[in-house]
């Protein structure tokens, strides 16, 4: 079997090298554009589809031979993609232009016999653009075979690379044990409760740095839209966000590991945080928590091991149910945190519904 896995690192680009990329993200943005508002014309005119590609707009604008043939290439692949999706889901809407303020400045190459992508020292070499530094956190195994790169300017101002490599696997011949089972019950103020009764007590990152995220801000509000001092002070911003967002996401990377180390099984509700964040005022306490990034860190880690991750139907009455005897409390309110069975049984309401969640997911396994 061939696996896909992503490396993301922080380039070091000189003034030159940033130039080079602004041109790269003006002219995909603009060949995406351009291509769209002609098939959207041709469509009008003629009633079917228009089959162009960057190659055809080269002679009109010369300057777009001063970049990356790959990044072009791969912007007519994204519309392609773009179209295929509105075409098959219904719930994708129309192909939208891009905007240069709003959309995101990134741009992808390719891996190829003519042009390789291949580190050396401390240095990456890129297609038409040669090495550029970069700060490599961790090695990319010599078995691993450089397909693409994205290259991205984020908000904050720094310049990543995004590296997908394909490498050869097999799933590992782990005897498993249901001795190493655990469910998980989603819990707002602690992450998760698990089975054991421990529970994950995640930090608040945005909202311990929601102080100083809206002091910036409001120096942001007051300031002039264009001028030197506002984008300085919207990277500031920016950089704050991006600092929250990594430390969320390193401590759910953390705790993922941790738990697929230890655990054969796992097993989980398959809430719809996306309705949840949206009722009962609990938006930003559920997108702080990140919750459904976990399950899917959780799931692809455990996949890796040749270990077991399980969602459990979101309508179990995972917390209504006593995990002794079986027995249904119906009357059971939200506010309630504890409660006592009719056979006798004390519960604390999540520790009882993860206890339920690991005995539905050992059953739906046999």
């Amino acid at each position: 079997m061939i696996r896909n896995k992503s490396f993301k690192f922080q380039l070091l680009p000189t003034e030159a090298q940033k130039e080079y990329f602004a041109k790269c993200f003006g002219c995909v943005r603009f060949i995406y554009n351009r291509m769209l508002s002609d098939k959207i014309a041709h469509y009008k005119e003629f009633g079917n589809m228009l089959y162009n590609t960057p190659a055809q707009y080269k002679d009109e604008f010369p300057w777009l031979k001063e970049v990356d043939s790959r990044a072009l290439c791969n912007a007519q692949l994204q519309l392609q993609a773009a179209y295929t999706n509105f075409f098959n889901h219904k719930n994708v809407g129309y192909p939208k232009f891009r905007t240069k303020k709003s959309g995101r400045n990134f741009y992808t190459t390719n891996h190829d016999g003519v042009c390789a992508i291949r580190i050396e020292g401390k240095s990456i070499r890129l297609p038409k653009i040669g090495f550029i530094k970069f700060r490599q956190h961790r090695q990319i195994p010599e078995t691993y075979r450089i397909k693409s790169a994205i290259i991205e300017l984020s908000p904050a101002g720094r310049y990543t690379i995004s590296i997908t490599t394909e490498y050869d696997w097999e799933v590992p011949d782990v005897k498993l044990s249901k001795d190493l089972a655990l469910g998980l019950d989603y819990s707002l103020p602690h992450f998760y409760v698990d089975s054991q009764g421990i529970k994950a007590d995640m930090p608040h990152f945005y909202r311990e740095a929601e102080a100083k995220l809206a002091r910036e801000q409001r120096k942001l509000s007051k300031m002039k839209r264009g001028s030197a001092n506002y984008e300085k002070q919207r990277q500031r911003v920016a950089r704050r966000h991006a600092h929250v967002a990594n430390c969320r996401k390193d401590w759910l990377h953390k705790r993922s590991k941790d738990l697929s180390d230890r655990y054969d099984y796992v097993f989980v509700e398959d809430l719809n945080l996306s309705n949840l964040a949206k009722s009962l005022n609990f938006g930003k306490s559920t997108n702080d928590n990140g919750f459904g990034m976990f399950r899917k860190i959780l799931a692809y880690k455990l996949f890796e091991r040749g270990k077991v991750f399980l969602k459990i139907d979101k309508w179990f009455p995972s917390s209504k149910m006593c995990s002794e005897c079986g027995a249904i409390n119906s009357g059971l309110a939200l506010k309630t945190r504890e409660w006592t069975c009719e056979c006798g049984a004390h519960h604390d309401r999540d520790i009882n519904a993860a206890i339920n969640i690991k005995n539905v997911g050992l059953s739906m396994i046999g």
